[in-house]
């Protein structure tokens, strides 16, 4: 059976694994953009992440503790701000599931702990960005529950 907990040290070879994953979906959907193959983060900077407060991270790990699905988050508010309210929001900036266990429910059980997280903590939304060059990801967030909150446009003006 699955279990999600916080991320670790002992889960980092794996998350980065997972990252090169993400990276090619969007490589392969945009590689006008996206370099091939990456992450976005190396072991070190994993390592800082895991132990700020303000960035938890998420894993969801089968019965040999092999994480099959993560979730990076951030905590966000504008305080102040001239026009924004000061609700809190939990970012989701990564959530990936191992492309071997896609479509068993792994992301559907990360993307519901988020949500409890974010509710036991007192957050006003949780939100996140995807590629619209990944429908499969954007069917799933919203058969989630999820609606566009606002959309990023483009106009290639030039070549790469």
């Amino acid at each position: 059976m699955n279990h999600i907990r916080a991320a670790e040290s002992k889960d980092i070879k794996r998350i980065l694994e997972l990252l090169v994953q993400v990276d090619m979906v969007h490589h392969n959907g945009r590689p006008d953009l996206f370099k091939g193959p990456a992450t976005k983060y190396n072991a070190e900077e994993l390592e800082t992440i895991f132990q700020n407060e303000k960035t938890p991270v998420f894993v969801c790990v089968d019965e040999r503790d092999c994480v099959i699905g993560h979730a990076f988050c951030i905590m966000k508010q504008n305080v102040g701000d001239s026009v924004l309210t000061d609700i809190r929001t939990l970012y989701i900036d990564d959530i990936c599931v191992d492309e071997t266990v896609r479509g068993s429910g792994v992301g559907k059980q990360l993307y519901e702990y988020v949500e409890r997280y974010a509710k036991e903590n007192g957050f006003y939304n949780v939100t996140l960005n995807v590629w619209s060059c990944n429908p499969g990801a954007m069917r799933f967030y919203e058969s989630l529950g999820l609606i566009p909150q606002k959309i990023c446009m483009e106009k290639i003006i030039g070549s790469s």
